[in-house]
């Protein structure tokens, strides 16, 4: 692969460059040095409006863009030829956002416009991955969101041949996406942190999960996990969690008031409970963890993945997996009135 600019200069500062550069191009006035990045620009200026507002057929005038404009990643002026607006854009990669961060920059957004007399239209633009829960979570505070694939279908409108600036930007976005798909195209135990996200959204849009995040335990050792359901067993929080690799049949004491037992004697209930049914159905895939915690959250059985992902010298079988998840779904539903 070529070199690319935006595979080395991958920080959200750089990202940011690149979306107010590509939404100045948008204004009239620089049409007459770029027609495909004037065309471009304005495309992108009316997808993120249109995000917030029904603009019709109203024709764009000006266009004004900038950075860190009370500490927001980027704001844009936009004039019509029937209304004012401002776009307030949170820009993200790979982190997520800062408590209270997004309805600072709404409130700073809502004192401009009645200053100003104009619209208001807040955006989240993500091109790394977040999971529905906190993208709904997002929504809920006002911020429309933006992702790698809309960003994607709207710059393939661009020539193939043209400002190496803006198609650095698109290559390193289809690079992201392709990586994201790899989970398909790579044998299971070949599977980087890239392949098990990837997967974690196709669950999350094919079976519906409860959230997927990064996992920084104490020890060390993070791992991307997903929480396939969340139960309750007798007051107790009981959920399926894939830990990128084994799937895990999982209690919390942490979220419970119950104060009867402590935290190993709740888990080793819970591990008996599911070890009693597991042999009365006579499912051998469902094992004693190697060893037992005794934190917030804890394992009291797991299966492997090879039992509910597939072989690791195999491309998976998303049919067979979600059959096979959904299985240890509807099984572990089927404790939830046993007794301890």
């Amino acid at each position: 692969m070529k070199p690319n600019i935006f595979s080395i200069a991958t920080k959200e500062l750089h990202q940011d460059a690149f979306i107010a550069w590509l939404l100045q191009w948008a204004d009239p006035s620089n049409r007459q040095y770029n027609e495909a990045l004037y065309q471009t620009g304005t495309n992108f200026v009316k997808a993120l409006l249109q995000k917030n507002h029904d603009i019709g057929n109203a024709e764009i005038t000006k266009v004004k863009a900038s950075r860190q404009w009370e500490n927001i990643d980027v704001n844009v002026e936009v004039e019509t030829t029937e209304s004012k607006y401002l776009i307030v854009i949170e820009d993200k990669t790979y982190t997520s956002e800062r408590e209270g961060q997004l309805e600072r920059y709404r409130t700073s957004g809502e004192n401009w416009c009645k200053k100003h007399n104009a619209q208001l239209g807040c955006v989240y633009l993500k091109t790394g991955s977040e999971s529905e829960k906190r993208l709904r979570i997002i929504r809920g505070r006002g911020f429309k969101t933006f992702n790698r694939k809309e960003f994607i279908a709207l710059l393939d409108s661009y020539p193939a041949t043209g400002n190496e600036i803006l198609l650095d930007f698109r290559a390193r976005l289809h690079q992201l996406q392709k990586a994201h798909d790899a989970f398909e195209t790579t044998v299971i135990g070949q599977w980087n942190n890239e392949c098990w996200i990837g997967f974690y959204q196709f669950l999350e849009q094919n079976m519906g999960i409860v959230d997927w995040h990064l996992v920084n335990p104490p020890g060390g050792g993070s791992f991307w996990n997903a929480v396939l359901n969340w139960e309750y067993w007798f007051g107790f929080p009981v959920y399926l969690q894939i830990e990128q690799g084994k799937l895990c049949f999982k209690i919390s004491h942490g979220d419970s008031d119950i104060e009867d037992y402590s935290r190993s004697q709740i888990r080793n209930l819970w591990y008996e409970v599911i070890r009693k049914n597991a042999a009365a159905k006579k499912d051998s895939t469902i094992h004693r963890p190697e060893r037992f915690g005794s934190g917030y959250y804890m394992t009291s059985a797991v299966v492997y993945k090879a039992d509910w992902l597939g072989d690791a010298e195999k491309l998976i079988s998303k049919d067979e997996v979600i059959q096979r998840l959904a299985h240890y779904k509807m099984f572990m539903e089927s404790l939830l009135e046993v007794k301890r």
